[in-house]
């Protein structure tokens, strides 16, 4: 399915021509037909001898009539120049070419009408030499120039097989997985409801799915599809469709709104845009001055903010900041068009570089421009690079989304990037929709700072197995619990329990401190099970050497008084668990029994016990806890 659309002055026979080669009528207002003028856009299609489908929007000529023009070409994949025979190249000629050039339209047809009324064969070539001077200074330098007659019919069979050609060989659009439909018309139908219409694109649209009605949010459901007057139960890209929505009132619709699947889209009032002056503008294009933005079928004022050295002179390219009078949907690449609103002129046009922009830049910062040159560039590698962040991870899935890549060439761009250590991928891919990433250069810092607050704080703090793990989040930046995963998964640094250290590192205590632990722990040896208390403990080897002997497991604590070794716990809790596997039920008395212990010793062990799960307590007995591991 492919879209053309018409261009041309007024009067010049677009319309005519359609109806000579579709049979139908384009123009479907009364005041249209009355004034025998196009006002608005028209629509027709037909079947070419390939059997692609060809819609075709007929847009008007008439210089009051432009925005009109605009809401139609923004989707097509090839156009159809209108020139009359009779009266040659004129002012929208020549502004309706450089919009199509602005928006490098694919391919295009000079269709020259009106043959039938000129009888000098001289003049014709005259006509013809103009047309080709004009396309010289064009992307359209070799587009056919096809003489024809609607009205005697001369050259339309020539004609259907040029554009057979040009919509066939023009490339597919890319089905991205990311639907959107940029209305161009809504009405309602009897019966039916609600009914927009646009050329859909970056993916399809099925019957019955959920979509969301942009820049207000609006929710829908798809009741039903048309292409070309026959219902589909899914409308490919590329194609123009009509969609009857459920949930949405007409008046709740305007043309430039947007139809997308939910959440896949943002709308924004600041876009950052690459932009490049006619040169055969009126004026140079300055600093806060005003102009109306173009793009897709909507249309907003904005003010504009050169970035670099201003003005931008006729003829010249550079990096503006457009500042919107209201929300838009636009994306990455999308084409645009500024145009001066009194006296209504074509200033330029140029490609979407960032729909998202953080703010307002600074107007000469070279890191900017720098960024914003990788985002349009070629590459899918730079652009898919400049779509995560440096400084922070990014989900990967809204990179790709951001960068407008289709999945087999994100694929490629995301193992480049990471073969050319350039992108850090934090987690398994398998988990794509979730999967972050974040540029090297942002990765190396963070590693940088993250392994110098572990090494501080085995630093100042020796005796401790590493700083606990929310102490090190809070310390690093937003983001860091999966930059801290990712680090504990390449083995930079190493997780115990809840606390963080470098693979390396081994508490070691001074001879002095190692001669006050080894005294310590005789005394446990000599009465294992009725061992020094923890105030003595701590008397005997002080409060951080009593800490790292609770963090190596050298010493367990069961309560505020009692502290075993820890071979000596492991030891009774195995008996224990042993004993209730056996004979199911086990007391204080019995504990105190089976290790030669008091009363404290015993109670205390089968109060922690209790209170990590093991056992649970029943009048004056314990019992194994009902779990799998039981």
């Amino acid at each position: 399915m492919r879209v053309l659309g018409t261009a041309g002055h007024v009067d010049h026979g677009k319309s005519t021509l359609v109806k000579s080669l579709t049979g139908i009528d384009p123009d479907r207002l009364q005041e249209e037909k009355d004034r025998q003028m196009t006002i608005d856009l028209g629509f027709a299609w037909m079947t070419l001898p390939s059997g692609e489908g060809l819609g075709i929007i007929d847009v008007p000529g008439h210089r009051d009539f432009i925005d009109n023009m605009l809401a139609g070409v923004g989707g097509i994949d090839a156009a159809l120049l209108v020139i009359a025979a009779d009266e040659g190249v004129m002012p929208q000629t020549r502004e309706h070419l450089s919009i199509l050039d602005l928006l490098e339209t694919r391919e295009l047809i000079v269709a020259l009408t009106k043959v039938d009324l000129v009888q000098s064969s001289e003049w014709l070539d005259l006509v013809r030499d103009e047309i080709q001077s004009l396309l010289a200074h064009s992307r359209f330098s070799n587009a056919p120039i096809l003489p024809v007659s609607s009205f005697t019919g001369q050259g339309v069979e020539d004609l259907v097989r040029a554009l057979d050609v040009a919509v066939v060989g023009a490339l597919s659009r890319p089905d991205l997985m990311r639907p959107r439909l940029a209305v161009d018309r809504a009405f309602t139908m009897a019966g039916f409801g609600t009914v927009v219409t646009g050329t859909l694109v970056d993916g399809g649209f099925q019957v019955g799915e959920d979509v969301e009605l942009l820049p207000e949010g609006l929710q829908a459901r798809v009741r039903g599809l048309q292409t070309h007057k026959e219902a589909v139960n899914e409308a490919v890209s590329g194609s123009r469709v009509a969609v009857n929505l459920s949930g949405i009132r007409v008046d709740q619709v305007e043309r430039g709104d947007v139809l997308i699947h939910p959440g896949t889209d943002i709308p924004t009032e600041i876009v950052d845009v690459n932009f490049r002056v006619l040169a055969d503008a009126a004026t140079a294009v300055r600093h806060n001055s005003s102009a109306k933005f173009f793009s897709g079928s909507a249309n907003r004022m904005a003010r504009i903010r050169v970035l670099g050295e201003a003005p931008l002179q006729p003829g010249e390219s550079g990096w503006l900041q457009l500042l919107l009078d209201a929300p838009i949907v636009v994306r990455r690449g999308d084409r645009f068009i500024l145009r001066r609103p009194s006296p209504g002129t074509t200033l330029g046009g140029g490609r979407i570089a960032d729909p998202h922009p953080p703010g307002r830049h600074k107007r000469r910062d070279s890191a900017v421009i720098d960024g914003l040159n990788r985002l349009l560039s070629e590459s899918p590698e730079q652009v898919l690079l400049q779509s995560v962040s440096a400084d922070s991870p990014s989900r990967l899935a809204l990179a790709v989304e951001a960068a407008g890549l289709d999945p087999a060439s994100a694929e490629a761009a995301i193992l480049t990037l990471q073969q050319e250590g350039k992108l850090v991928v934090l987690s398994a891919p398998d988990l794509f929709p979730e999967v972050l990433a974040i540029r090297e250069p942002g990765w190396t810092r963070f590693v940088d700072r993250a392994t110098m607050l572990v090494q501080d704080y085995h630093a100042s703090c020796p005796l401790r197995s590493g700083i606990p793990l929310e102490e090190l989040r809070s310390r690093l930046a937003e983001g860091s619990t999966e930059m801290i995963e990712a680090l504990i998964a390449r083995g930079i640094l190493r997780q115990s329990d809840n606390r963080i250290s470098l693979p390396g590192f081994r508490v070691k205590f001074t001879p002095a401190q190692g001669d006050r632990v080894n005294r310590l722990l005789e005394r446990f040896d000599a009465d294992p099970y009725g061992p020094p208390s923890l105030k003595d403990s701590l008397a005997a080897v002080g409060e951080e050497l009593l800490a790292a002997l609770f963090e190596n497991g050298q010493l367990v604590k069961l309560s505020e008084t009692v502290i075993l070794t820890g071979e000596t716990y492991s030891e009774m809790v195995d008996r224990v668990r042993a004993q209730l596997r056996d004979q199911a039920t086990i007391s204080v008395a019995e504990v105190r029994d089976m290790f030669g212990t008091s009363r404290k010793y015993a109670l205390a062990l089968m109060e922690h016990l209790d209170q990590i799960g093991l056992t649970v307590r029943d009048g004056d007995i314990r019992r194994l806890k009902s779990t799998p591991e039981s």
